[in-house]
């Protein structure tokens, strides 16, 4: 039996991870689910998958779910502190999901890693800020990494589980949003119902916001640099509105590889869970018409200027990306509030990130965790109290 953890059981990773674990459930033990508010859906994953611990950290939630499961045998935890008292750090679990969303991710993912055999991190904020705590603590208790978002699996997969270093070039693809063909002068009439309407994915709301803007492939492309230790001339977003394909690696050797899968984050994760084994997944035939059709073309920065970000950034890790992350947050947040308005969000972030209180962060290395919440929290005050 593999022993496994899901933080985030609830959201839309930890979900298809438990449906695709369903279908084989005496082959796992689940040690751990995790969720923030949801605890309905939390108490019923439990029960159904035998689950004996959980953790709920929304304060209301957690007294909810003790009250429920008074008499019964799962252990109800209110935060991530009780790490050692439910897994043995000599005696790892085989497999471990981080997918809580935000910068509340950062520090569970650190905790498990002593903890686990192999990680698989679907939480951006995690690589994109904290990436170099990450890589040190996997180093340290020797765990394997496995990146979960489907263009970076993507990639990991080609440069064969980034064994390979002979990479030239990496092209992330991108869907272009609902806005792909959208006339220029109709951008500062865009209303937050079109900037929720995704033509290819169905995602929370902040997470749709950042696809019509592009941010979401700015962060893409953070993640990319630093998972495979590249240079970001080494790294470029194309569009490709099928997203039927998710990645291109082009090796200094002269061959170009490149990877399709179904619009389904099921097959990264299934792949991440079933490394390498023989298990099967049932997914679509070949699709010829939209293989024949890729239509890639490079990203129109007058339509996409959040895109310009990426030149904002240097090659080593930073404070500042705990900056650009929080600063589109607030935004996102502001435009969905109806306080901006939708081309504000790029107008601003460029902005923002030109400002001398914020590029100085630039030369400052994350030392830990409390560091980078706290200076989101900060940023956070500092951009809610603007006049912008």
């Amino acid at each position: 039996m593999k022993e496994i953890a899901i933080f985030g059981s609830t959201g839309s990773i930890g979900s298809s991870l438990l449906n695709i674990i369903k279908k084989d459930k005496n082959k796992f033990r689940i040690k751990l689910l995790t969720a923030n508010k949801n605890y309905k859906k939390l108490i019923k994953q439990a029960k159904i998958f035998k689950v004996k611990n959980i953790i709920i950290t929304d304060n209301n939630s957690f007294l909810i779910a003790t009250r429920l499961l008074n008499n019964t045998k799962i252990k109800v935890f209110k935060d991530f502190d009780c790490m050692s008292v439910i897994f043995n750090k000599n005696k790892k679990i085989d497999y471990t999901m981080c997918a809580i969303s935000g910068f509340q991710g950062l520090k569970p993912t650190l905790d498990i890693i002593k903890f686990t055999k192999t990680i698989a991190i679907a939480n951006k904020e995690s690589i994109i800020c904290g990436w170099n705590l990450i890589k040190k603590y996997l180093k340290k208790y020797k765990t394997n990494f496995i990146p979960v978002d489907s263009e970076h699996f993507s990639i990991w997969s080609l440069l064969d589980y980034n064994k390979k270093n002979n990479c030239e070039k990496i092209y992330i693809t991108a869907s272009g949003g609902p806005f792909r063909k959208l006339r220029l002068n109709k951008f500062k009439n865009i209303s937050i119902k079109n900037a929720l309407k995704h033509p290819n994915w169905l995602m929370g709301k902040k997470i749709t916001i950042d696809s019509a803007t592009m941010m979401n492939k700015v962060f893409e492309v953070i993640e990319a640099k630093k998972i495979f230790n590249l240079s970001y001339n080494q790294l470029e977003i194309l569009i490709h509105p099928a997203s039927y394909l998710h990645a291109i690696v082009k090796f200094d050797n002269g061959l170009s590889k490149l990877l399709i899968h179904d619009t389904n984050m099921k097959i990264p994760i299934f792949n991440s869970l079933y490394l390498n084994s023989k298990k099967k997944i049932k997914s679509k035939r070949l699709d010829l018409q939209k293989l024949n059709n890729l239509s890639l073309e490079k990203v129109d920065k007058k339509r996409f200027p959040i895109v310009k970000s990426l030149n904002k950034l240097g090659n080593n890790d930073s404070l500042f990306e705990t900056v650009m992350v929080t600063t589109n947050d607030c935004l996102v947040s502001l435009f969905l509030n109806k306080k901006i308005s939708f081309t504000d969000i790029s107008r601003l972030l460029l902005k923002i990130l030109s400002m001398s209180e914020f590029k100085k962060y630039k030369k400052k290395t994350p030392k830990n965790v409390d560091q980078i919440t706290k200076l989101s929290h900060y940023v956070s005050f500092k951009i809610n109290n603007m006049s912008i």
